[in-house]
């Protein structure tokens, strides 16, 4: 079968094959977690500000604007076209549970299947906020609002692209891209900051860029010089190493994503053999765990146990109540944490411990009523 373009595609065939999007599933979890906020759309990744308030990354609906191949490259069908518009925001649930509208006008854009891209994952560095842009670009029917990391100016709403990562995938190319399954502008998906500067994975060109507070771009690395088309959606650090989760194509084949740990070789730590590249100031994987299924999102807890969010853990398409949380015990086993979940597409520690989720995030339009995105909120026992 054709290779995926989009991250998000088939959920829309499974869907339409019930014609209605089923109810949340709690059910069978290994801990029930509860309903923490409503009314969003398509929530993505979100973090917690210092005083304690969440933001969440909302993709929104799209648009009708549409652009054509004399106009730039598009994307291979069935997943294209795109049409785009300026429906993305960012919201801020306080605590008292009360949704507000931070940042919006933001590029959004819905492909054929009826799948939608648009702000992706927020993210603080020096008490600034920043979002991850996916939804822009001529491809994606906004061609004059490029994909990339932009700054919120969380006092009036207004924002500025920083980062113009569109542009940056069409002059720094992937080692390996895949023409069938090829996004021009890029599907950009999760982010964090370390040490003054913010991180981000490119799922579709497969390269993990860091982007410093003025803008400027650097290739970490590119995940498709050693590993090929594996759709990386998911970034974390710690002590130095970056951990990286890939969702795999579609049709699911469970158990078959993978957890990469990339670190920078010093002087001999990497010895390439005959015919491959010693770039000792570079990026490399070194480690790779098997047994993950549509990874999403990635973190570590108080615990010091790394967490995974998988968007649907069931072969075939994405189904619904098929999404789950695991995390790595210290014995390398995976268990279950959270279960029943529908379409999870971000995660997060909170201030009290508790983890949130993104929930009911990759709906596609016309499957369910607008605003029907959740975070749930689950209070998970520490690991060992």
């Amino acid at each position: 079968m054709k290779t995926i373009n989009s991250m998000l595609l088939g959920l829309g065939a499974a869907t339409a094959a019930v014609c209605a999007f089923p109810a949340l599933a709690l059910a069978q979890s290994t801990v029930a977690p509860s309903v923490y906020a409503t009314g969003l759309q398509d929530p993505r990744g979100l973090r917690f500000d210092p005083s304690g308030d969440l933001y969440v990354a909302e993709a929104g609906t799209g648009g009708t604007h549409a652009t054509t191949a004399a106009m730039c490259d598009q994307v291979p069908a069935p997943v294209g076209p795109y049409t785009g518009g300026l429906t993305g925001r960012i919201s801020k649930v306080g605590q008292d549970h009360k949704v507000t509208t931070v940042a919006g006008g933001f590029p959004s854009t819905v492909d054929a299947m009826g799948d939608v891209i648009g702000v992706a994952d927020v993210a603080f560095l020096d008490g600034r906020l920043y979002a991850l842009v996916a939804g822009g670009g001529c491809s994606h029917g906004n061609p004059a609002h490029p994909s990339g990391i932009a700054v919120v100016n969380r006092a009036t709403g207004q924002y500025t692209l920083i980062a113009n990562i569109g542009a940056f995938l069409k002059s720094h190319p992937a080692k390996y891209e895949n023409s069938d399954d090829f996004e021009p502008d890029g599907t950009l998906y999760s982010m964090m900051s370390r040490n003054g500067k913010l991180y981000t994975v490119e799922p579709n060109h497969g390269q993990v860029l860091q982007v410093g507070s003025g803008g400027d771009i650097k290739q970490i690395i590119d995940t498709s010089a050693s590993q090929g088309h594996i759709v990386p959606t998911a970034i974390t650090e710690r002590d130095g190493n970056f951990f990286v989760g890939n969702l795999n194509l579609f049709p699911i084949d469970p158990n078959m994503s993978r957890i990469l740990t990339i670190s920078q070789a010093q002087d001999d730590d990497f010895n390439a053999p005959p015919g491959f590249q010693n770039d000792r100031s570079g990026f490399h994987v070194i480690d790779s765990k098997a047994g993950f299924t549509t990874v999403v999102a990635v973190t570590f807890g108080r615990d010091g146990l790394l967490y995974v969010l998988e968007l649907s853990a069931a072969p075939g398409f994405p189904t619904p109540g098929a999404g789950k949380v695991v995390r790595v015990k210290h014995s390398g086993e995976i268990e279950d944490v959270v279960t029943g979940l529908a379409v999870p597409t971000g995660m997060t520690f909170g201030p009290d411990g508790a983890l949130y989720i993104s929930n009911l995030g990759a709906v596609p339009l016309g499957a369910a009523p607008v605003g029907s995105g959740q975070i749930l909120r689950a209070e998970v026992a520490p690991g060992w």
